[in-house]
């Protein structure tokens, strides 16, 4: 899998755990869901931002080094200034 695939990918993933996040705390929040379902409707809403933060936070994380690794690699005169503080030290 290539690089461009696999950061739309976890774009793609970043955005439905942001829709999970929003949909739990409707759920919890303003729907009737938790009055009218009992502990089943709060085990629903807590599930959706459950599932929302595991799909959002470690792709962001993960995602964001992708992005600083790609703009390294593009930068070559960051690597020239690396190579001149190597052989200063």
């Amino acid at each position: 899998m290539n690089e461009d695939k696999q950061i739309l990918y976890l774009k793609i993933s970043i955005v439905l755990g942001l829709i999970l996040l929003i949909v739990g705390h409707y759920i919890l929040s303003y729907s009737e869901l938790p009055q009218t379902m009992g502990i089943q409707g709060l085990i629903l809403g807590g599930a959706c931002m459950a599932f929302g933060i595991i799909f959002s936070l470690p792709t962001k994380m993960y995602l964001t080094f992708l992005l600083v690794k790609r703009e390294t690699d593009k930068a070559p005169h960051l690597a020239n200034i690396k190579k001149l503080n190597k052989k200063e030290k």
